[in-house]
């Protein structure tokens, strides 16, 4: 009982992370209506970012968000508005863009460390909490504390807020939108800023756990793919439990069937969702279609 106890509680952190790098990814999706393969990289220089601020300011990492994710909001920005944006009606070729950025922020990163792994470490390191035969790290603690608590407040975002509100319509209907007032490209470009800052703040907490690498981004963006497939596309609720989702089935089927065929047996589930329901489980009815008939 305390080893399924044990693949439970491995397999909801595991899953914290990848709900935590899909919710950007997700919002994204959800409303300029692109799939950004960049998303990954904007990770890794959140996570070069906290080492950047550990070694130059001595910032603990967790303190470094202050800092690295304001940085990944206006790189967002910046993305969008000289990327993304002029390639509005051209859907594929912003997809193309992406994957563009993808590579160019890799090789960037790779010229500039030479490929040398780095560690940040963090205080909070060799702590964890203790239930029974049971240990939980704390730094994969906090990282599932964080996404329940931004999957939280960006559902109340979207739902109270004002701005929230725009994103939601543009979302919907973004033609009908525009009619009402409502600055669609700057909608864009925020929405893209927001969720390059979510990815900013995976990479910081991310940063105590793993190496960093140029090419780290990779590990997470196949797994936030099919977490955002299989949650629900747009849905910050599906992005959360989908992550859930794929973290248990990583863990109970490494633990159980094969290490080797974890992540083939959640691209099974993942490709079973797409044909059975392919909204996913907590997206509307035709919502991965909306965008790109709006732009016809």
């Amino acid at each position: 009982m305390d080893t399924v106890l044990n693949v439970l509680v491995v397999g909801i952190l595991l899953g914290g992370i990848y709900g935590l790098v899909s919710i950007g990814l997700n919002l994204i999706f959800g409303v300029i209506r692109i799939v950004n393969f960049a998303q990954g990289e904007l990770v890794m220089l959140g996570m070069y970012g906290a080492y950047l601020a550990y070694t130059m300011l001595g910032l603990d990492p967790y303190v470094s968000v202050l800092v690295v994710v304001p940085a990944l909001f206006v790189i967002g920005l910046v993305m969008q508005r000289l990327v993304i944006q002029p390639l509005q009606n051209e859907p594929s070729m912003q997809i193309f863009a992406t994957f563009a950025l993808l590579i160019l922020l890799q090789n960037v990163v790779l010229a500039l460390t030479r490929g040398q792994g780095y560690s940040v470490p963090t205080q909070v390191a060799g702590m964890g909490l203790e239930l029974g035969e049971i240990r939980i790290p704390a730094t994969r603690l906090v990282i599932f504390l964080a996404v329940t608590t931004i999957a939280v407040l960006l559902h109340l975002f979207l739902m109270h807020t004002l701005a929230g509100k725009s994103i939601r319509a543009v979302t919907q209907d973004r033609q009908a939108a525009r009619l009402m007032g409502i600055n669609v490209e700057r909608t864009f470009t925020v929405t893209f800023g927001i969720g390059a800052a979510l990815a900013g703040l995976a990479g910081v907490l991310l940063a105590p756990i793993y190496t960093l690498s140029p090419g780290i981004g990779g590990n997470f963006i196949l797994a936030a793919f099919a977490v955002v497939v299989l949650g629900g596309l747009g849905s910050v609720a599906g992005a959360y439990f989908g992550g859930l989702i794929v973290g248990l089935v990583e863990a109970f089927a490494g633990f159980y069937i094969d290490p080797e065929l974890k992540q083939a047996i959640w691209f099974l589930i993942f490709l079973a969702v797409l044909v059975v329901r392919p909204t996913g489980l907590f997206g509307q009815v035709g919502a991965e279609e909306v965008g790109f008939r709006e732009q016809g």
